[in-house]
């Protein structure tokens, strides 16, 4: 297709989103700050539960002032029951759509409240999965949260092509122990004209972690190719596909 827009600004030859899950400690204290010395923007999903959800998003009040899109990430991270092995447990097993609808709305509301200057953001689905009940019950919430986002991200192997690929479940790469020159190879894939959008959880934190030294790799790799790979948080780059897309007539 082509249009008056172009794909990617300024003749980039990709895209590129780094998302980051859960709000964890060291996204503030390693991620942000190094991510603000290269210049780049970046998209945290947060849950905004407990009683003291107020105070626990106030850290990220800075973050969103400075371009960072705060996303959906729900109140309650509800994922399948395989992950505690528990059937009397929580999980999205036992779940209707009304339940996680409910989750989302509330989540939306806490993080409109905290971020009432942002306007639109994205969501993410915990676990990649994007489903409730089981078996002859399963059913996608997927048409819930495309009522109410521009985007979500979910999981895939291929970074997104903007004229076919789903807005409302997003391909992304989980990149927990990547070593440096191996998240500069996603990278490097986006240049296909794709969107890639990777995935971190804390940065030297937790049990899916990447290190400091190869986040600033793969840092250092996109200031140096700026001009070939555009980097943004996922909003902006869903909204300049969907405004793109309108501009050539797509039906997606």
């Amino acid at each position: 297709m082509a249009g008056s827009k172009s794909m990617w600004p300024n003749g980039c030859l990709g895209a590129l989103s780094l998302t980051f899950d859960d709000g964890m400690e060291s996204q503030l204290k390693v991620a942000l700050p190094l991510l603000d010395g290269f210049g780049f923007h970046a998209t945290f999903y947060l849950n905004p539960r407990g009683e003291d959800w107020r105070e626990r998003l106030e850290p990220w009040r800075e973050a969103a002032a400075e371009g960072h899109e705060i996303g959906n990430h729900t109140l309650s991270h509800a994922c399948s029951a395989n992950f505690s092995g528990d059937p009397r447990g929580p999980g999205l097993e036992s779940m209707k759509l009304k339940d996680i609808q409910d989750d989302i709305l509330e989540a939306q509301r806490r993080l409109d409240e905290a971020f009432p200057d942002q306007g639109e953001r994205s969501f993410c689905y915990p676990c990649y999965q994007s489903f409730v009940g089981r078996g002859r019950t399963r059913q996608s919430y997927v048409p819930i949260v495309a009522e109410n986002f521009i985007a979500a991200r979910g999981w895939g192997e291929v970074a997104n092509h903007p004229a076919v690929c789903d807005l409302l479940y997003l391909c992304s790469w989980p990149v927990e122990r990547a070593s440096g020159p191996e998240l500069v190879g996603l990278a490097e894939r986006t240049t296909q004209g794709r969107w890639g959008i990777l995935t971190f959880h804390g940065i030297q934190q937790g049990h899916l972690p990447v290190a400091d030294v190869d986040f600033k790799e793969l840092l250092e790799f996109l200031g140096d190719n700026e001009e070939r790979i555009w980097v943004a948080p996922v909003v902006e780059v869903a909204q300049r596909i969907i405004d793109w897309r309108k501009e050539n007539g797509s039906d997606f």
